[in-house]
């Protein structure tokens, strides 16, 4: 796919790997809207993405409340144009047992992390079916893949995105839609180290490692089916 000129939105772009991402695809000459839920970091980050001569456009919004989704993506729409790159990364995490977590805490998660990817999938899809012109990366989690102690609400949230990219994937492909997941292990972010997985540094994977490899995937050709792309790591001891 050539990427100089397309339009995308970046959920989650305010910090980490949204903001990571919006930059790469800033970088390669595409055009960004920017989503996330503290106006300020969005601005910081349109004005760095300005300087390097696209256009940008920002929505705040909570992507797990659909009425706030669906008009972040018609606000971006309005302002650059239809997408035609969609990166539903925004996401939370906790921990906690089964019984100790707040059920009210274990439906945060499944209502950004899942009902917002497809909030957003929702509103930005039909406009990549009329133009025959879309590809959605959702960024998953190795998470997804299997469960641990702690993690029930995260690693089921994570799961659901796989299940739903391969549904979407299946149904969208007629009409040169392509659609990936993106699984990385822990990542150096502010998130991450909040939730003690790490100490952070350069001997673990970096926001722009995963930024690289969405980037690298949009440039497959359309051709090449995608069911997903997984990033592991081995967390520094």
């Amino acid at each position: 796919m050539e990427l100089t000129g397309q339009i995308a939105i970046v959920t989650g772009a305010g910090k980490g790997i949204g903001r990571a991402i919006a930059i790469a695809l800033a970088k390669a000459g595409v055009h960004v809207g920017l989503v996330a839920r503290t106006r300020a970091d969005l601005d910081a980050l349109a004005a760095e993405l300005a300087a390097l001569g696209v256009r940008t456009a920002v929505a705040t919004a909570d992507v797990g409340d659909r009425a706030q989704a669906e008009a972040a993506v018609a606000a971006l729409a309005a302002s650059l144009g239809s997408a035609t790159i969609l990166v539903n990364n925004a996401g939370v995490a906790a921990f906690g047992s089964v019984l100790d977590m707040d059920p009210d805490e274990w439906e945060r998660m499944f209502r950004v992390n899942m009902f917002g990817t497809y909030y957003v999938t929702r509103a930005a899809l039909p406009a990549m079916i009329a133009a025959r012109n879309g590809e959605i990366v959702n960024i998953a989690s190795t998470a997804g893949r299997a469960g641990s102690a702690t993690r029930s609400a995260y690693s089921a949230s994570k799961a659901a995105m796989l299940s739903f990219t391969e549904s979407l994937l299946a149904e969208v492909r007629k009409h040169d839609v392509r659609v990936t997941a993106v699984l990385p292990s822990t990542v150096n972010t502010e998130l991450a180290v909040t939730l003690g997985l790490t100490k952070g540094g350069d001997d673990m994977m970096q926001p722009e490692d995963v930024a690289e490899l969405v980037l690298a995937g949009l440039r497959l050709p359309r051709r090449v089916v995608v069911r997903d792309v997984s990033l592991l790591t081995t967390n520094p001891k």
